[in-house]
């Protein structure tokens, strides 16, 4: 890594301010109650991270911040983030390409249509909580409805049941509803609202 990479990385990555530069000013605006905050991206691929090549999943990806910082955090594992809006998809890329990261990857698609055996971790910020609640959209360009929010738990909690044991997940902002029973909680933090869980 040259000198320019590096020294754009730990600018990026010094703040979430920093961080939020990167995108347009009408991005910036979701950033306090869309994107995963940097300290806690730090805490989560911590305990999602082991030392060894492996693939974590963003469920819900958004704008990428969480799999952008995560592959800085760690270079060896593979990030990657699925979403459903193009536009937020293709800014995603752009922050991708201008940090210079190779260890990232960005799916354009409903995490439905998604294989979840292809991955070996996962993180999810509460993606669905936008159904149920009209103020925390982040546009108006796909369809909300309590029924949607109830179908994609379910297939949620049906993708991780299939996981092997040892899968872990970290959940922020989520209800404890779409992990299943099979996953013990390890610990929480962030006043309980960042939870880590592993698969027996």
């Amino acid at each position: 890594m040259d000198d320019r990479k590096r020294w754009s990385l730990e600018q990026c990555f010094g703040s979430d301010y920093e961080f939020n530069k990167l995108f347009p000013v009408s991005l910036q605006s979701l950033a306090a109650r869309h994107w995963t905050p940097l300290h806690v991206t730090r805490q989560a691929v911590e305990f999602l991270y082991s030392g060894s090549a492996c693939r974590i999943l963003d469920i819900g990806s958004g704008i990428g911040k969480f799999c952008l910082a995560g592959a800085a955090y760690a270079p060896k594992a593979h990030f990657f983030g699925v979403e459903q809006r193009q536009e937020l998809v293709g800014y995603a890329k752009t922050a991708r390409n201008m940090l210079g990261l190779t260890n990232v990857s960005f799916i354009e698609a409903n995490f439905t249509k998604i294989d979840f055996r292809h991955y070996d971790h996962f993180y999810f910020f509460n993606a669905f909580h936008e159904n149920i609640d009209d103020s925390d959209r982040i546009d108006d360009r796909i369809s909300y409805s309590y029924s949607l929010y109830d179908f994609y738990v379910r297939q949620l909690h049906g993708n991780f049941r299939i996981m092997p044991s040892g899968t872990k997940i970290v959940t922020y902002h989520t209800l404890w509803n779409e992990v299943p029973k099979e996953y013990r909680l390890m610990h929480t933090s962030e006043n309980g609202t960042l939870n880590f869980w592993v698969k027996r």
